[in-house]
């Protein structure tokens, strides 16, 4: 089964431990307004992709993870390819590799669930905690998303919780103290990423013919991302301000 891939990116930094290989994926079920990758999100596109070409890219790379690094699925949404995953995964895992999965964990069926079974660590982006202002931001509702979430510490399935900090959208201090209240007991929460917003996919807009919604959006000031950075390190142990 091949699976169709959007773009890669050797040597990544950000989506994970270490050194990584970050595998882009295509197609998403949310409809983010400030999402970077807008060609990612319709599941027609991408480039049809044998599993064994995925593997041997990884190998080829495998000499600079070190000890942290490894591969990261991202997207769109990885997990709407869940089924035909699975073997890519497991080949890796085979091969002593580190597999992280980037997600918003609005996908569940029995191949997410052992596709997230295989990872070794959980990137779980968290849009907004309250139901009404994660609708707007995304079109979806985040109750799958928090259910991914208990099922991971019911698991002992590490993650790092990311979370946009978007002025006017996901800023709210009472939305980030109730996320703070439903997970500060979590034990598999590794780390707590708060993510400055960003305009870095503004002209793929541009280029798509579609309108970018948030071109109005001002970016974090410091006095910001300062203020919400104190609110999470009241309930979290592991935040880090990317």
């Amino acid at each position: 089964m091949e699976l169709k891939v959007h773009s890669y990116e050797s040597m990544g930094t950000y989506d994970g431990p270490g050194i990584r290989l970050v595998v882009f994926l295509q197609g998403c079920p949310f409809r983010c307004l400030y999402c970077a990758n807008p060609d990612t999100i319709p599941v027609m596109g991408g480039t049809p992709t044998k599993p064994e070409e995925i593997v041997e890219m990884a190998l080829n790379e495998k000499p600079f993870f070190g000890k942290r690094g490894g591969v990261t699925f991202s997207g769109g949404e990885p997990t709407i390819q869940a089924e035909a995953l699975i073997p890519v995964v497991e080949r890796l895992k085979e091969n002593g590799i580190n597999v992280c999965i980037d997600s918003n964990g609005g996908v569940w069926n029995q191949h997410v669930e052992k596709l997230l079974g295989l990872s070794d660590l959980v990137l779980l982006d968290i849009k907004e905690f309250n139901p009404g202002r994660h609708e707007e931001l995304t079109g979806r509702s985040n109750t799958r998303t928090l259910k991914t979430a208990l099922w991971l510490e019911e698991h002992c399935k590490p993650f790092w919780l990311r979370y946009v900090l978007v002025p006017g959208y996901s800023d709210f201090e009472e939305d980030i103290r109730a996320l703070g209240s439903h997970f500060k007991d979590y034990r598999m929460i590794k780390r707590v990423e708060i993510l400055p917003y960003h305009t870095l996919g503004v002209n793929k807009y541009e280029s798509l013919g579609q309108e970018y919604r948030l071109k109005n959006v001002p970016l974090n000031t410091k006095e910001q991302l300062s203020r919400a950075e104190s609110l999470f390190n009241e309930y979290f142990s592991c935040v880090v301000l990317n």
